[in-house]
């Protein structure tokens, strides 16, 4: 895991600087971490975006008291990452014993807060992972619900991306055909938004 270990470093001076404790993180992948208007999107849920480029389930499992040791007022981790781990030829079972590793590390750490895992995403240049990206969400969201626990859920947003032809709209990707342009971050948030104010008190 050491090739992380400067994101890691940074995020740790980036929680050290921020004027308030925040109430939701963002962890995960490059998803989180390129997105250039989330502070201001996410505004009124006090984020902090603990995104760290490259990453997958594991090694956020892997970092994870690294990385919220400086939390302590939180309402809910909102968890994007896996479709690194596919790509790194983790099979769809790892991700899934990752993710719940995960967790449980933060129900040890918060105790009960909300935990939210953003489905897999489609992307044109990793559409040869198809197959394994929805079995990897399928399963995921059918242990969720199967667990019952009022604090742990599922955001499916691979069918938000596809075209007309249920392949990946090139409109919404950056001309690397994986990561989110503004038009792609901009139908996550409005996802996330209408997630969130679902917990969102007064």
């Amino acid at each position: 895991m050491f090739w992380y270990e400067e994101e890691v470093k940074r995020l740790e001076k980036l929680q050290q600087s921020l004027a308030y404790n925040p109430q939701t993180a963002f962890y995960g992948s490059s998803t989180f971490t390129l997105w250039q208007s989330l502070y201001q999107d996410f505004a009124p849920y006090q984020p902090v975006n603990l995104g760290f480029g490259g990453s997958t389930l594991a090694a956020c499992t892997w970092y994870f008291n690294r990385v919220f040791q400086y939390q302590k007022h939180l309402e809910h981790v909102i968890i994007y990452a896996g479709d690194n781990d596919l790509s790194n030829n983790r099979h769809p079972e790892e991700i899934y014993i990752f993710l719940f590793q995960l967790f449980e590390r933060i129900k040890e750490r918060f105790g009960d807060i909300h935990c939210s895992y953003i489905s897999i995403k489609p992307s044109p240049i990793r559409w040869y992972l198809n197959d394994q990206v929805k079995y990897t969400n399928m399963i995921i969201k059918n242990e969720i619900e199967a667990r019952q626990n009022p604090y742990w859920h599922f955001v499916n947003i691979y069918d938000s991306y596809l075209g007309y032809d249920n392949r990946p709209n090139p409109q919404y990707y950056e001309a690397d055909g994986l990561h989110f342009n503004p038009q792609g971050h901009t139908i996550l948030k409005e996802i996330l938004l209408k997630h969130l104010s679902q917990f969102k008190q007064g």
